[in-house]
């Protein structure tokens, strides 16, 4: 960075500047005599704003405004742009499109090191990490030598969970114990501490993985298609799970950087994939690929960045941010999983990351490749509408089969296992939770040497405690929730904005001894499991156990080399994972999010279902699925035990068109939320009878507004929530009014009230 001295007046070039700012405008500052060459859009620049340093974007040169005295830019950061013309485009198309201030949304677009007043690289740093060098995979081992120590029985289950390495302090903190109960485990021989140095390329020491040498005549013919594309073409690339969309991904990828000398994005939708996924594409490609993605550290996504900018690196892997990677002449932009909600963002910008990418790709003139097993509608329907190409893969790569998936039907289960129960016997606490022909198959993996993968989507151990003489729940103080029961450590918990309390003892409104836990976590199958197979190496994959930084990574590290017999876990575990030892795979409940109050509630279960099912019979030796549900008259259940996409799609279609939700329509959830919850409430029906007048004074008759009315989950971390929908089937007419909105609502200066819009939202709860 070169400082340079501030002119006595300003001249008579000025330049436009964006600034991450709340605001809905930008700022034109003067460039002194000094600055001999012209600024680059896209470059950072340094200037004051309000009695500080600020680091913004140049967007480009613009005729001095009259009658202004300006403030001077103070220096010019970058000898080469930040930010490349392509994603400048994409940034203000993300700004427009979701009501964002431009400012923001191009900060967000770069690493954090990259955007203060004072960006350097970070300095190299250690940390103390604690490392599992004793395993005891006997329970009864366990309860021996813990009998005098429960708090390292805690530490140790707590470090096994997030597989066998965690850093000191955190694990300290979660274990809620003091600095000498680690120690003592270390004097034990139980654990190692060591002080490691942070490496700022995580992924540098593993292996690759090589991709199949011979893709098959389905996969060529995508290939080829794919690559034929014009500039901007968008293609579907629709296989059903372990048909090989990676090998089709690598291939093209080959075809882009061997052939035309150009670079690659590939996203991905969860960090969980990440390390697979670098593993295979290093394999085919090397050291030519760089990660990016929210789990690095800010050194770490810097070096990665630079390596990418200097064009050291062609392709770049990751989640959302990835879609940012300061690559020149991009050939493609693959999105894996497209359908998944992760690539939406919940913070403002609040874009989606796939119709991002669509939108880039077409800037740079590469083509973009939507990979899924189970579309989103919103793409089938794009590919319906000749906005989209379909390339189907409908069989498995290398002649391997779907699984066959049986369905158990938990109300008979229940009503036939307590038929047949001994009234003296003690009580199953089972019952209800696995069925028998689940347990069977559980079994007949354990003695085959065969791995298994059970979902249960819902983390802690219960989901939430109630008194039985007075009914009452402990709910947060904070949000309307109840608490969700944890095991380990033992605490009350709650999800959205993870306060925490002790266990009572009593029940806090009556004082009765009757609390009881209702309700079912991942922390009490992991116990079930661990006390009906005790001698079964169990791993929990959910986001208690993969707190730590490459936690997903260390546990699925451990699964592909067979020290995993069953890997319990939520969501994360359903999708893109590749273990050719996994030939069973159980769904322990089925219907967790299907009755939520969200019109995406069948089409998330349906693509959960289907996706873990993919898990299975990926190797030679075959597999099967077992899916425990109350509803299997759900069309989500029904279609995805017979891997019937097509059939899901156009009935699910059949239910959006009346009353009008995606894809037939666009919407944007208008939400507000404030400290008081009359004023909230008083803003709410406000803002919602401004719309309808503005509609009305507009004669936007193609504008809808349902609403107001409170949030399903109407107040989270003291802030009260209501909201109201805008629909239109006019993309563009709904960007012109939540921008409007967005910008022009006065809202008031009192009790934090917020205003925040929403376009394309994933979740309306």
């Amino acid at each position: 960075m070169t400082h340079l001295p501030t002119p006595s007046a300003h001249g008579p070039r000025c330049i436009e500047v964006a600034l991450a700012v709340p605001l809905f405008r930008t700022f034109t500052y003067a460039v002194p005599e000094e600055i001999a060459v012209p600024i680059a859009p896209g470059s950072r620049v340094l200037v004051p704003f309000r009695h500080r340093q600020e680091i913004g974007i140049c967007l480009g040169a613009v005729a001095p405004p009259d009658g202004v005295v300006l403030k001077s830019v103070q220096a010019v950061v970058d000898d080469v742009p930040s930010l490349p013309a392509s994603l400048l485009h994409t940034g203000r198309w993300i700004a427009d499109w979701y009501a964002a201030p431009l400012g923001l949304t191009l900060r967000s677009m770069l690493p954090t090191a990259l955007t203060v007043a004072t960006a350097s690289a970070p300095s190299v740093k250690t940390q103390r990490v604690v490392h599992l060098v004793t395993d005891l995979p006997s329970l009864l081992q366990r309860e021996q030598l813990f009998a005098r120590a429960k708090q390292q029985r805690v530490v140790y289950d707590l470090l096994e969970a997030h597989g066998g390495t965690a850093p000191f302090e955190s694990l300290r903190v979660q274990a809620n114990c003091s600095a000498g109960v680690l120690t003592a485990m270390a004097k034990r021989g139980l654990v190692e501490i060591r002080d490691e140095v942070q490496q700022r390329d995580p992924f540098a020491g593993r292996t690759g993985t090589a991709p199949p040498p011979h893709p098959s005549a389905q996969q060529q013919e995508a290939v080829r298609t794919i690559l034929a594309g014009e500039a901007g073409q968008v293609f579907l690339l629709h296989g059903v799970t372990g048909s090989g969309k990676t090998l089709v991904y690598i291939e093209v990828l080959r075809a882009v950087l061997e052939q035309r000398g150009q670079t690659a994005i590939v996203l991905v939708p969860e960090i969980a994939l990440t390390s697979q996924t670098v593993d295979r594409f290093r394999g085919a490609f090397g050291d030519d690929v760089a990660v990016l993605h929210s789990g690095l550290s800010d050194g770490e996504r810097l070096d990665a960045w630079r390596s990418l900018r200097r064009g050291e690196r062609r392709i770049a892997v990751g989640a959302r941010s990835a879609l940012f990677a300061p690559l020149e002449r991009v050939g493609v932009v693959i999105v894996d999983e497209e359908h998944e909600s992760s690539y939406k963002q919940s913070e403002t910008p609040r874009y989606h990351a796939r119709e991002a990418a669509i939108v880039r790709a077409r800037a740079e003139g590469a083509v973009v490749v939507l990979g899924s097993a189970t579309p989103s509608l919103e793409t089938w329907e794009r590919a319906d509408r000749g906005q989209a190409i379909r390339l189907t893969l409908p069989d498995r790569a290398a002649g391997a089969q779907l699984p066959p998936v049986t369905v158990v039907d938990m109300r008979v289960e229940m009503k036939q296992a307590i038929a047949a129960r001994n009234p003296n016997a003690p009580y199953d606490e089972t019952l209800g939770v696995f069925s028998t022909s689940l347990l069977v198959a559980l079994e007949q993996r354990l003695v085959r040497g065969e791995q298994s993968l059970l979902l249960l989507n819902r983390r802690g151990y219960s989901a939430f405690m109630q008194c039985n003489a007075c009914g009452d729940v402990p709910v947060c103080p904070h949000c309307s929730i109840s608490l969700t029961y944890h095991r380990i450590p033992e605490m009350l918990v709650c999800h959205y904005c993870q306060f925490h309390q002790p266990v009572p003892a009593q029940c806090p409104q009556c004082a009765s001894d009757t609390m009881r836990r209702r309700g079912l976590g991942t922390q009490q199958v992991e116990r079930m499991l661990a006390e009906r197979f005790p001698e079964a190496r169990i791993a929990r994959m959910d986001v208690d156990t993969t707190s730590g930084k490459w936690a997903h990574t260390q546990i699925l590290d451990r699964v592909a080399r067979g020290e995993v017999d069953i890997l319990l876990g939520t969501q994360m575990i359903a999708k893109g994972l590749d273990f050719p030892n996994v030939t069973l795979v159980g769904v322990v409940d089925a219907d967790t999010g299907l009755n939520l109050p969200d019109f995406r509630a069948a089409e998330r279960t349906f693509q959960l279902v289907s996706q873990v099912a993919g898990r299975a019979g990926r190797g030679p030796k075959g597999g099967d699925v077992i899916i425990q549900t109350r509803m299997p008259g759900s069309h989500a259940i029904q279609h995805a035990i017979t891997h019937n996409v097509t059939g899901f799609v156009h009935e699910e279609l059949g239910a959006r068109r009346m009353p009008a939700y995606p894809p037939f329509v666009s919407i944007a959830n208008v939400m507000i939320s404030g400290l008081d919850q009359a004023a909230t409430a008083t803003m709410a029906l406000s803002a919602a009878e401004w719309v309808q007048r503005l509609i009305h004074r507009q004669g936007l008759r193609d504008v809808v507004l349902v609403g107001p009315a409170p949030c399903p989950i109407d107040r989270i971390k003291d802030r009260w929530r209501w909201h109201f929908l805008l629909k239109s089937s006019q993309p563009k007419l709904m960007t012109r009014v939540a921008r409007y909105l967005a910008e022009r609502y006065p809202v008031p200066a009192v009790h934090e009230l917020r205003l925040t819009v929403d376009r394309d939202p994933v979740s309306l709860l």
